[in-house]
């Protein structure tokens, strides 16, 4: 039996109470940035937007981003047919940015351990019927879909959440002249989305080998994708 906590106690856990309620991942703050993220994208460049359709319209799903550039996650929130979470390393969660994004439904991991709260927070989404974003590299680099974390695999196993797969293109092609970290103004990133698709193999395993052979499966869908959309584009 768990002993009553002392005065000082209960209100710690009151407080820790309060605190993740204040910044759950709800499906409106989601909404919300969603809203935000249309009005930036659409203004400050030209988002080209191909098979957004393939999006489950209703129920869990997974976008797996390629992630070569800081405006990807944003991009793809703006652009996709409904709010989406997204899994953002903790170092992005500086400053005002803090508040602000949990404020619009992203979700924080620690990439160096096991962040059970950010784990039980993004399964949370997916029980809830909503979108979960994950950049399955784990971190920016070609965006080529070359090396895969296993988290991707984990939440798809787990959930039973088809993964929908996302080439971001072009936000790396040019730099800005007032911004040399960003896209040049106005100039166009190719947003495309893929066909959904199981990443387990029906048999409702989730063992270490199952979470491999998923991973492998992963990788071959998003690279494919990722072929796709640069023919599709002539990227």
């Amino acid at each position: 039996m768990r002993r009553h906590p002392r005065r000082g106690e209960a209100g710690h856990e009151v407080s820790e109470a309060r605190n993740a309620a204040n910044t759950a991942p709800t499906a409106r703050r989601a909404d919300v940035g969603r809203r935000i993220g249309v009005g930036l994208m659409y203004g400050l460049w030209k988002p080209r937007v191909l098979g957004a359709w393939r999006v489950p319209a209703t129920g869990p799903a997974i976008l797996a981003v390629n992630h070569s550039h800081m405006i990807d996650g944003p991009m793809v929130m703006g652009v996709a047919p409904r709010p989406t979470h997204f899994l953002i390393k903790k170092e992005a969660f500086v400053g005002p940015l803090d508040p602000f994004l949990l404020a619009i439904g992203q979700v924080k991991v620690d990439r160096t351990v096991a962040d059970r709260t950010a784990i039980t927070r993004a399964l949370g989404v997916l029980d809830d019927g909503g979108v979960l974003g994950i950049f399955p590299e784990g971190t920016r680099g070609e965006g080529d879909f070359a090396s895969l974390r296993a988290g991707l695999s984990y939440f798809a196993v787990r959930s039973g959440a088809p993964i929908v797969p996302v080439a971001v293109l072009g936000s790396t092609d040019r730099r800005g002249r007032l911004i040399k970290e960003l896209p040049p103004l106005r100039s166009r990133v190719d947003v495309v989305f893929g066909d959904p698709f199981e990443a387990g193999d029906g048999s409702g395993r989730r063992t270490r080998k199952a979470l491999d052979e998923a991973t492998v499966r992963i990788q071959k869908q998003l690279s494919t994708h990722l072929e796709n959309a640069r023919r599709l584009t002539g990227r």
